[in-house]
């Protein structure tokens, strides 16, 4: 292990300024692929998490550069977090929540290439899907709309080709997990995008049975809420703490961050 990590900090010094090579790039890239080998086993993945050996990964998950062989190095990182959280863990998320993943996950979503994407998505959808996840997430009003404006804009070309549809499995299996929040279910009503609700999608989804099943959870959710909202008389019947959830519904429709807070959480 020790051998692996003198590899890893070897090229620190390449990363800013950006001088990595394709040579250098595809040695660190090898000792990663061990690394994801040993998150991968439950027997080894432990020791793994206990020695913070992922931690030594961020500075190439915080790399900006478009040049290959950092896009390699980012996507052979996510490779090794993506193998912690395949199999259900708590322990591994609550760890992960402690550390910067949420934010540099977010980061590749934006910026990288579609599967450093596709494998950081997977990687968000993980956590939410645990608890724990959930409520980080939905903690602060700027996390759920970090998250959920990185995810449209994924989605807004529309033009989604067949090699992204794996992509976009993950986009939606992330916003139905939001959904089963209730506040941010109800902020959802005003900022799921146009495309999941018509069907932009049918034809690229047509074969994708667990997808379809997905997004109509997800729009049965989401027309729940607005219609509760509406018989409520345009309010929601969760309380934001901060203002009223008509002011951060609406700053959401706008393209704002709002300032309230998701009362129900829990603040991590």
């Amino acid at each position: 292990m020790a051998a692996l990590l003198q590899e890893i900090i070897a090229i620190y010094p390449m990363l800013s300024p950006p001088t990595l090579t394709f040579n250098a790039s595809n040695r660190v890239c090898n000792a990663l692929a061990l690394l994801q080998c040993v998150a991968s086993h439950p027997e080894t993945k432990s020791k793994l998490m206990n020695a913070h050996i992922q931690l030594y990964l961020y500075p190439f998950l915080n790399t900006s550069s478009k040049q290959r062989p950092f896009e390699y190095l980012r996507l052979t990182s996510l490779g090794v977090i993506g193998a912690l959280v395949k199999v259900d863990d708590p322990e591994v998320v609550n760890f992960l929540l402690q550390t910067e993943i949420f934010p540099m996950c977010l980061r590749v979503m934006g910026a990288g290439s579609e599967l450093s994407k596709t494998v950081a998505t997977f990687i968000v959808q993980k956590i939410l899907l645990d608890d724990a996840g959930l409520q980080y997430v939905c903690a602060t009003s700027e996390r759920f709309y970090m998250l959920t404006t990185v995810l449209a804009a994924m989605i807004g070309n529309k033009q989604i080709e067949p090699s992204s549809v794996r992509l976009l499995k993950h986009v939606v299996r992330c916003y139905l997990r939001l959904s089963d929040h209730p506040n941010a279910r109800d902020a959802l009503v005003a900022c799921l995008p146009e495309s999941l609700r018509d069907q932009t999608f049918a034809a690229t989804i047509r074969n994708e049975d667990s997808v379809q099943k997905w997004l109509a959870a997800l729009l049965k959710n989401v027309n729940e809420a607005s219609a509760a909202g509406a018989g409520a008389g345009g309010s929601s019947s969760n309380t934001l703490s901060g203002s009223g959830s008509s002011t951060g519904l609406a700053a959401m429709a706008q393209g704002q961050s709002p300032s309230w807070q998701f009362g129900n959480a829990v603040n991590n």
